[in-house]
């Protein structure tokens, strides 16, 4: 844990889960050519949009929401490579770090399987640390690790919003920008 003296440096850090914990780019597009092998797709690394039904046809708007809204989706969903070893350090270097993660509008299995990957690949004492909500921005803390290339709500945030890299937010210049590779040297925590 964090020695006394490095106390003022202890850091409350929000973690985002879908695309920045959990894969859920590549669980999305599996499933999706899965049940819709012959459907318009776009590749993980040619994505321009955040929210994956703002890129496709319209026509295809209630396909793709059933992927994600369907059981077990995000129960399931693959961790990112590296990703629980960057949260597990973070948290064995003495700073507060917590699961913060929006529900999609569908939630009816969202929720409880949030809460069940963050179980199953963290253990369960960690499901304390989930904070859920729409609006991040009413959340406090110190900085904000999140895909989503901004964050509008009521409040000010309080945090740094330090992107992590995606191929839909690569428009955004102003912010730190990290993946689960380089977190160390772009935080600089220790």
């Amino acid at each position: 844990r964090i020695s006394d003296k490095n106390m003022k440096n202890k850091k409350i850090i929000l973690v985002d889960m879908d695309g920045v914990l959990a894969d859920y780019e590549k669980a999305f597009l599996d499933q999706y050519r899965t049940k819709f092998p012959l459907h318009f797709y776009i590749p993980q690394e040619e994505r321009k949009q955040f929210f994956i039904h703002q890129e496709y046809p319209e026509e295809l708007s209630e396909d793709i929401r059933s992927i994600s809204s369907a059981p077990g989706f995000f129960q399931h969903l693959p961790l990112l490579k590296g990703a629980k070893e960057a949260v597990l350090e973070m948290d064995e270097l003495g700073h507060d770090v917590f699961i913060c993660t929006s529900p999609i509008n569908r939630y009816k299995n969202c929720v409880a399987e949030k809460y069940l990957w963050v179980a199953k690949q963290f253990g369960h004492e960690w499901t304390k640390k989930i904070v859920m909500t729409k609006d991040k921005t009413l959340i406090y803390g110190d900085l904000l690790i999140d895909d989503k290339p901004a964050h509008e709500g009521v409040r000010i945030p309080t945090w740094e919003h330090v992107l992590y890299d995606a191929p839909y937010n690569q428009e955004v210049k102003e912010k730190r920008r990290l993946t689960w590779d380089n977190w160390q040297k772009i935080l600089k925590l220790v």
